[in-house]
């Protein structure tokens, strides 16, 4: 996908858990325009969900999110990511453990990153987190689409498990924490 600059700040790719759960909060938010899950940050071309769950491919589950900046800010999406998931557990969040689950931010051109940078560091400032953000802010490489069952996951299986103890509360929480970004 050639982006030019401007295309590129209307685009992230976060990756804090199953994508399961950060797609169906993304897909909530007012001003998101898109929301596709995948993988990045491997060192594999286009690997398989079982490849990346066994944790052998290098990559994250992340979710790409498209937005309208003039709707909503980068800082925005930061403040909802980081409600949503643990910035502070190495390479797992609840039962979810691996690389795969890491907490990281891969950005799409510098400005991102900077942004990125210091959304962390005010977080750490304030100790809004009891214990050190882990978060990884990287550059977007190796990133590709998720199969397609994945898509739209929890929408489609609300009463399934996973969804129901572990994606369900989480959207609760952002629906209560940032009720101001929710779509209307």
């Amino acid at each position: 996908m050639g982006m030019n600059g401007t295309e590129s700040t209307g685009v992230i790719t976060l990756g804090g858990g199953c994508f399961w759960c950060t797609e169906a909060v993304f897909l909530d938010v007012n001003g998101v325009t898109s929301v596709e899950p995948g993988y990045a940050g491997g060192h594999v071309k286009n690997p398989t969900y079982e490849a990346v769950c066994a944790g052998d491919t290098g990559h994250a589950e992340v979710v790409q999110i498209r937005f309208d900046p003039a709707r909503i800010s980068l800082t925005d999406i930061l403040a909802i990511f980081f409600t949503i998931h643990d910035p502070t557990t190495l390479n797992r969040q609840g039962h979810d453990i691996g690389t795969q689950y890491r907490s990281v931010i891969f950005y799409h051109d510098e400005e991102q990153a900077a942004v990125a940078r210091g959304f962390i560091a005010q977080l750490e400032q304030e100790k809004v987190f009891r214990d050190p953000i882990v978060t990884e802010v990287a550059p977007l490489s190796e990133y590709s689409t998720a199969e397609p069952y994945h898509h739209r996951y929890f929408e489609q299986h609300p009463s399934q498990g996973y969804c129901t103890m572990v994606v369900a509360p989480k959207l609760a929480k952002f629906r209560k924490v940032h009720a101001a970004l929710r779509r209307r």
